[in-house]
């Protein structure tokens, strides 16, 4: 037992010294670059002081720098950059050190050579290019000319650029549309007004207003008798912005569809370099403020007692069944303490996890949690409620730098850590979410900090959501942006779907809309939403063809036990369906219930929900219907909530608190701007009993004999196309390409392609149209 313990320690030490080898060579390096980078730019402001002195970075600093910049010139500074670099690559290595150094070292030579042809002969004695870029100038300048050298050195750096990024094409393309428009516009100007001068504007001096928050910093509790205490303060969140009260205005909604978006295009060849901006159409739109939401300032001081005598107790309770321990320290949270402790040796784990309703029980406390052992450390943790909680206020989280400086594509925050860390997750990784716990313990609340989280980041040219409420009254504060986020069927009148047969219809719906954008994506030849959106935003693709922007769709649903009493497989099925098909093309779903058994939460959705949400539960059975495994049924409720994002750890966090009076604040300003002047629609599901009714010929809709030669003249049949021609509606239009399917000048629907137009001229048309006149 001896010979393996200074074995285990010998191979300690030995793994401890080679790690330290590689770190301390990489500070080493990164010390040598700051200092060469220090040297060579205090040589380049006071190079002629140095000729002769010695300077501020000693006699060694002075004579590298000064054989540097005379050999390099401003090239010199990727010396001690490409040195940094290297540092880096010793403590953390990267795979694009490589290419990176390639590319600085090309940029070398290219800036040296061109600065010597920009500034020869006018600083640091041999110029800004240094006698490298001097030798290499004056050969070409020997070989090609001034002319020529000129014309090379601008070619090359083109095609560094293009070989740094490859947007610099589109970059150079809207540079060269923006002077061709310019001179245009100037040489018209001059035209028709050859006297007149212009008068300057003088600049306007603006003050920026910066409110600076304070630092609400607490003293830190000191150790006591081997008693270590860790607190968690907010210190990410960012200062709040100050904001003009604002005044809710209505009935300002705009006619923003996708005609004008279509018009850009011609054909794949006349596509030019500006980028399309999906947002152009709610180009004023503006994000919420956070002082809409309400600060519930109930962070208290750290109770020491409370921690002193729970560690105690804990101790005591350890002690009765003979399990001695090393080492105990309490981390503070908003609602819960973790204490963790180190046993001795020899000490079997399932001993201490026996243990929680003894711990409890002399505690005095419900909710007592053991984690045995801690993820990722050489703990067992032991989770005690605090006496007095404190309340996570979703003013607070919403305005963490986590949340803010996120780059998440659907960004959602719940709340706060027991380590009192925000937490923060991008729900189109997730990509669906399952939430479950009992009636009143916090669901309904977690919803709405999903939602507000969405509504702070995202324009609402890039998320629509659709609702589903069979109680009809948790969701109802949402009905104020149904012009701005929400999407919902055709000529439906509710955007919040209560009705169970329309809940049918409208996952059949997404169901339609998920083929349509696994087509296009086949036609784009990409693999997922976002590929394509930023190959459309590119102008690569051809609305005319059937392409269009893609916004991100989220799916809620707020009671789905009631929905698989009432529907059964009509809901479930198409909700697998969705669930494992509808991640890459960007439709998400959010379900909560609050009876999580087995034959609500079948096997079938868990399959395709791996990360879920459990508040708390009456009984272990519900928590491992939830998560697989016990614990929800040991949360103190009020929002405490189980994390489980697919991996074996669970994540503990206290749900950030979002009243209702905060959401109508934030709904009623988003709905106080202009907004689309629809809903967005989702295809038109149409049921199969429905379908066998005969059209009614005898009464054709107005324009009928238009959109009929509208189709057979462009030979497209498009829904769209009628849509824009003749400025109708998306279910009038639809009902129209309805009408001329059943007369037989266009086919069937053919997923998101154009319909086949099956008259060919105008002589043929004419005699249809005649034939239904009589």
């Amino acid at each position: 037992m001896t010979k393996n313990k200074e074995n285990k320690t010998a191979e300690t030490q030995e793994r401890k010294r080679k790690e330290a080898t590689p770190f301390i060579l990489g500070i080493l390096f990164c010390a040598l670059s700051l200092f060469l980078f220090i040297a060579c730019l205090i040589y380049l402001f006071k190079w002629k002081q140095y000729l002769s002195s010695d300077g501020k970075v000693g006699e060694m600093g002075v004579e590298i720098a000064r054989t540097f910049m005379r050999t390099f010139g401003l090239g010199a500074f990727v010396i001690p950059t490409i040195l940094f670099l290297g540092g880096l690559q010793i403590l953390r290595p990267n795979k694009k050190f490589v290419r990176t150094t390639a590319i600085l070292i090309l940029g070398a030579v290219l800036l040296s050579v061109t600065l010597t042809f920009l500034f020869a002969g006018k600083w640091l004695g041999n110029g800004l290019g240094g006698s490298f870029g001097y030798f290499i100038f004056d050969l070409l300048k020997t070989k090609i000319g001034m002319i020529g050298v000129g014309l090379l050195l601008l070619v090359l750096i083109i095609a560094y650029c293009l070989l740094i990024t490859s947007k610099t094409v589109n970059v150079i393309k809207m540079i060269f549309h923006k002077l061709i428009a310019l001179f245009k516009k100037i040489f018209k100007r001059k035209k028709k007004e050859p006297k007149t001068k212009r008068k300057k504007k003088e600049p306007k001096n603006v003050g920026d207003n910066v409110e600076i928050q304070p630092d609400y910093g607490s003293d830190e509790p000191t150790e006591d008798d081997g008693f270590e205490i860790i607190t968690s303060k907010d210190s990410d969140e960012k200062p709040e912005e100050k904001s003009m009260p604002y005044i809710p205005q209505y009935d300002k909604d705009i006619d923003a569809g996708t005609t004008k978006i279509e018009e850009e295009y011609l054909d794949e060849d006349s596509l030019t370099g500006e980028l399309y901006d999906p947002t152009k159409d709610l180009s004023g739109y503006q994000r919420p403020t956070v002082d809409l939401l309400r600060d519930y300032d109930t962070v208290g001081d750290i109770d020491k007692d409370e921690l002193k005598r729970n560690k105690d107790k804990i101790v005591e309770i350890l002690g009765h069944y003979k399990i001695a321990i090393l080492k105990i320290q309490a981390t503070v949270g908003p609602t819960v303490t973790l204490y963790e402790i180190i046993p001795k040796e020899g000490i079997r784990i399932a001993q201490i996890k026996r243990l929680e309703d003894d711990i409890a029980l002399r505690i005095a406390a419900m909710g007592v949690r053991i984690i045995a052992p801690m993820p990722g450390k050489g703990t067992i943790g032991i989770e005690v409620p605090n006496e007095k909680p404190d309340i996570v206020s979703m003013r607070s989280i919403i305005k963490s730098a986590k949340f803010q400086e996120s780059k998440f594509d659907l960004p959602v925050v719940l709340g706060k850590t027991i380590l009192g860390e925000i937490y923060a997750f991008d729900l189109a990784k997730m990509p669906h979410l399952l939430v479950a716990g009992a009636t009143g313990q916090g669901k309904s609340v977690g919803l709405n900090a999903i939602l507000t989280s969405l509504l702070y980041k995202k324009h609402p040219a890039e998320l629509k959501i659709v609702m589903v409420d069979p109680k009809k009254v948790e969701l109802t504060p949402y009905n104020k942006i149904e012009k701005h986020f929400l999407a919902k069927l055709p000529d439906t009148e509710e955007p919040i779907i209560t009705d169970t047969q329309k809940v049918v219809y409208t996952l059949k719906s997404l169901c339609m809309e998920m083929d349509s954008r696994y087509d296009l994506l086949k036609m784009a030849g990409v693999r997922n939403v976002k590929e394509y959106n930023e190959k459309f935003v590119n102008r690569r693709l051809n609305p005319l063809k059937g392409h269009r922007y893609m916004p991100y769709i989220l799916l809620v649903i707020d009671e789905f036990a009631d929905l698989i009493m009432t529907a059964g497989k009509e809901i479930e099925e198409p909700i697998a369906r969705l669930a494992q098909l509808a991640r890459a093309i960007g439709i998400h779903l959010v379900i909560a219930t609050q009876r999580p058994t087995t034959n609500i939460i079948t096997g079938l959705i868990k399959a395709n929900f791996p990360a879920r949400i459990a508040f708390r539960v009456t009984s272990m059975v519900d928590s491992r219907t939830i998560l697989d495994v016990p614990g929800a049924n040991r949360l103190i409720g009020r929002g405490d909530m189980l994390v489980s994002s697919g991996g074996s750890e669970l994540i503990r966090v206290q749900c950030a608190f979002v009243d209702t009076p905060e959401v109508d604040r934030v709904t009623d300003f988003i709905r106080s701007q202009p907004g689309y002047s629809v809903a967005y629609d989702l295809p038109e599901y149409v049921d199969e009993k429905s379908a066998e009714k005969q059209i009614d010929m005898q009464n054709l809709d107005s324009m009928f004999e238009d959109a009929a030669k509208v189709v057979v003249q462009s030979q497209i049949g498009s829904t769209s196309l009628i849509q824009r021609k003749l400025s109708l509606g998306y279910n009038r239009a639809g009902r129209i390409m309805d009408q001329l399917q059943a007369a037989g000048i266009v086919g069937p629907a053919d997923g998101s392609k154009p319909r086949q137009v099956l008259i060919t001229d105008l002589l043929s048309l004419d005699a249809i149209l005649a034939a239904f006149k009589k």
